[in-house]
């Protein structure tokens, strides 16, 4: 383990505002830098694939950057029978998801990848959390929808908020990766790299 470097920097390499908000929860100093990877999936490639492959390209870019600092990198992908479901980014899309997902189990497959350039570190992990949606019809969807507007998540659903109605359970050993950052795996890769979290 490398030694413990309280000023040691910690980016978070996303442009997401719920990692953001996840990662504030620590009460670590950091800052965000938007990493720019390209997320086209590739051929064959499975949701655990592809957010794996993200996760750790996000923090590549942004460690060639940053190489003095902690950097996390983190991707989700929902995944429906084994295809990958994107986020929406708009109402017609999102409409399309929930008719897809209604009545089945969803994993929404959970990456991370926590790396410093200057002292060698990297690890990576993976936090799949088996969501499991109600019947929805299709007034259900509208009414949803229309109230929070989950455009710009995979699943098109936020569990933190009006979206846990649409749910029936969800199955995870870390639970704020369904929210898009699992902060246990977070905090063991952080001591791991040498920060202190408390």
């Amino acid at each position: 383990m490398p030694p413990a470097s309280p000023s040691r920097a910690l980016v978070l390499g996303s442009t997401s505002v719920y990692r953001r908000e996840l990662l504030s929860r620590l009460h670590l100093p950091f800052s965000v830098e938007p990493p720019h990877v390209d997320e086209t999936p590739r051929a064959g490639e499975t949701p655990a694939e592809l957010a794996r492959r993200l996760a750790a390209a996000k923090a590549a870019a942004v460690a060639a950057k940053h190489p003095d600092a902690v950097v996390i990198g983190s991707d989700q992908v929902a995944d429906l029978e084994g295809e990958p479901l994107g986020k929406p980014g708009n109402h017609a899309n999102a409409v399309a998801q929930l008719r897809r997902m209604s009545g089945k189990t969803v994993v929404f497959q959970t990456a991370l990848t926590v790396m410093c350039q200057a002292t060698g570190f990297t690890q990576h992990d993976l936090a799949p959390v088996r969501v499991r949606f109600r019947e929805l019809a299709d007034h259900e969807i509208e009414a949803y929808l229309r109230a929070e507007q989950p455009y710009d998540c995979a699943g098109s659903a936020k569990s933190e908020g009006l979206g846990i109605a649409l749910l029936e359970a969800i199955d995870s050993d870390d639970p704020t990766a369904l929210v898009g950052l699992p902060l246990i795996r977070t905090c063991r890769m952080l001591r791991a790299a040498g920060l202190q979290v408390f």
